[in-house]
């Protein structure tokens, strides 16, 4: 087999071959002066299982774009087989019509990798699980759970004091599987819009002298992980972590998180933007290189 890096995030893919002990393929990415994306793979891959790693994290449509050119310049150099291991799929929120006139931008996204050569599609916690839906090729679809869950064992200690949160109704199935791994209690934060300026929130659930840790897909701007943490404050919580598959981070979330009642957000190494004060990154290299593994031996 053939491992393939994009540019959004190397030091991932560079993980990954470590764990498999071979070497990435050797591949040209550059751009034009005019921004245009220019592939040549530099050695011979035909008849071979490629694989290509590339999360389309920010800037989002530059990533999608190379990725697409990545998998055209192998699918034209023969390759036998072309999978895309997308650690982080974006625009999985763009899932549905939910007002008029607007895309489905997922669908969009995953038609054109079909489109473009791709045989199948290694991902890990999309935001809307159903997405696998869109492709009319295989899709195996990792969680992050395995790579977070020891750190967070170690972080809170004695699972009976921990109750698992949900920072919202959409998020309690990925809260349940924690609270079920770790053998703690589950709690929700529902939050109910009274007017255009007034949120009202409860919560469901006993955190009042307990750790708690909040559990979601992705954040970006950490507004609703950082609500949240401040509604469970007030509720009593003793401490406050947030467990995190894709940290998208810029730098209005570092500074909420930051400022934040977190303690500390635990998350993966997914996209190159993950990290900052308060935030542990695990590793999620071996995670993948595992599945390619399988995935090339046919297990």
């Amino acid at each position: 087999m053939r491992i393939i890096s994009g540019t959004a995030h190397r030091d991932l893919s560079e993980r990954i071959v470590a764990e498999l002990d071979i070497d990435l393929a050797d591949v040209h990415v550059n751009a034009f002066p005019d921004g245009e994306t220019f592939v040549k793979i530099n050695e011979n891959i035909r008849g071979e299982d490629v694989f290509i790693v590339q999360p389309t994290c920010p800037p989002t449509n530059h990533n999608v774009m190379e990725l697409l050119i990545m998998v055209d310049a192998a699918r034209r150099a023969s390759a036998e087989r072309i999978t895309a291991v997308i650690p982080f799929f974006g625009y999985a929120r763009q899932d549905r019509k939910d007002q008029p006139r607007v895309p489905i931008t997922a669908k969009l996204v995953a038609n054109l990798l079909t489109s473009a050569g791709v045989d199948r599609v290694l991902t890990m916690d999309l935001h809307a699980p159903q997405i696998q839906g869109f492709f009319d090729i295989p899709v195996d679809h990792l969680y992050a759970k395995p790579a977070l869950i020891g750190y967070i064992r170690d972080k809170v200690g004695d699972p009976s004091g921990l109750t698992v949160v949900s920072p919202d109704v959409g998020g309690v199935k990925m809260a349940r599987a924690y609270a079920d791994a770790i053998g703690s209690d589950l709690a929700i934060v529902a939050k109910h819009r009274v007017s255009a300026t007034k949120v009202e929130a409860n919560v469901i659930g006993d955190v009042k002298d307990r750790d708690v840790m909040l559990v979601d897909d992705m954040t970006e701007t950490a507004g609703t992980l950082c609500a949240a943490a401040e509604i469970l404050a007030r509720h009593g919580a003793r401490r406050v972590f947030a467990g995190v598959s894709h940290a998208v981070l810029g730098k209005l979330g570092r500074e909420r998180i930051r400022d934040s009642a977190i303690e500390e957000v635990i998350t993966t190494d997914s996209v190159p933007q993950a990290g900052g004060e308060k935030v542990h990154v695990c590793g999620i290299a071996g995670l993948l290189a595992e599945a390619i593994r399988r995935i090339a031996g046919g297990q």
